[in-house]
């Protein structure tokens, strides 16, 4: 947008004194002269069918005040346009940052998944969906902090699943440096595997099973914004002791006896340790597990998550996956319940009970 002498001196309402451009996009720096900030102002720009409506949504996103959302301030018409008045935020978007840098690593990218989904959850809450969730409008803060932007403009969508399935292209687009779909993504940590979750159809269409709830997505990204799986920490630090393994195994051990059923889905990248070294087991977006960690017998069975879990453990404090003929150096105590974690008869394993002993016998160091 080019700018005329009038645009240098102009004033919108009388008190928002147009300044320079911020970006390469159509939004510009202006003072509120009223109360004495800098603001951000950009001309709504919508057929003149459609201004009514437009301007009753975008009035509507004035009442939305949140941690993480840019704040719509007033909305106004000058000269027969409309024109919203916006926070300013220092800071630079999520697409310039990628773009300009690198993709980012996982914990930051989760965390700005926690912030997004946060202003989206209370967005919705109040009954408006932005429909608009790019990496264009995330801003991201010297702070750290994400902030959603682009509330009060035309929806593309009426439908809060979209904005949650535009929040998992916006974070594809993060940690790869380009949005899903233009090559497959093989990485199977969480982070990647919870984005794949949220990009499914949603429930019924195409057979899928729909997309995760928006509380395992909440829980999930929140763990990976401080915590880290299982195998970077071995990558990392190399092999773990006995006795912690064995107290990441009862951790686990407890997740999958509160699940109840067949849980599908053990295996180091799903298991989560925060700084504190304790476990837990993630909140399983889609079932499934590397062929490393999946049972011989491919069953639905407690006792096929029980391999997966000696097959974590194996890795935990061996340093590398079970393979057949794989010699067990630093097992140590822990040994003899490998042995029968990953035996290829099922009814040769343990029960959650004979299980739950050994590991407090070995993580207590008595063994």
């Amino acid at each position: 947008m080019r700018l005329g002498m009038a645009d240098e001196t102009r004033k919108l309402n009388g008190r928002y004194r147009l300044l320079n451009p911020l970006g390469a996009g159509s939004v510009r720096l202006a003072f509120d002269e009223t109360e004495h900030r800098d603001v951000a102002v950009r001309r709504l720009r919508v057929p003149p069918e459609l201004r009514e409506a437009a301007l009753h949504e975008a009035r509507r996103a004035t009442a939305l005040r949140h941690a993480f959302v840019v704040r719509v301030l007033d909305v106004l018409v000058e000269d027969g346009e409309p024109w919203l008045v916006m926070e300013f935020v220092s800071g630079a978007s999520l697409e310039q940052t990628v773009r300009s840098r690198r993709p980012l690593p996982v914990p930051q990218a989760a965390r700005i998944g926690v912030c997004v989904l946060s202003a989206l959850t209370a967005a919705h809450a109040a009954g408006i969906v932005h429909g608009r969730v790019d990496p264009g409008n995330v801003l991201l803060t010297a702070t750290g902090r994400a902030l959603l932007t682009g509330f009060g403009f035309p929806s593309l969508s009426m439908l809060p699943s979209a904005d949650l399935w535009s929040l998992a292209a916006t974070l594809h687009f993060a940690v790869e440096g380009r949005p899903p779909g233009q090559a497959p993504t093989e990485a199977a940590d969480p982070f990647r595997s919870l984005v794949r979750a949220m990009l499914r159809p949603s429930k019924g269409s195409s057979g899928s099973s729909g997309p995760p709830p928006a509380e395992v997505v909440r829980e999930t990204l929140e763990r990976l914004a401080v915590d880290r799986p299982l195998d970077a920490v071995v990558r990392a630090s190399g092999p773990l002791p006995p006795g912690q393994v064995a107290a990441i195994g009862l951790a686990v051990l407890d997740r999958l006896a509160d699940w109840g059923g067949f849980h599908g889905g053990v295996q180091p990248g799903n298991v989560l340790i925060d700084v504190w070294g304790r476990a837990r087991l993630t909140p399983l977006p889609g079932p499934g597990t590397l062929p490393a960690y999946t049972a011989p017998e491919r069953a639905a069975t407690q006792a096929a998550d029980l391999w997966s879990l000696g097959a974590t453990l194996f890795t935990a404090v061996e340093g590398a996956a079970p393979a057949p003929g794989a010699p067990l150096r630093r097992a140590g105590p822990l040994a003899p319940v490998l042995f029968r974690l990953l035996s290829g008869n099922p009814l040769e394993r343990p029960t959650l009970d004979e299980l739950r002993r050994d590991l407090l016998r070995i993580a207590a160091g008595n063994a």
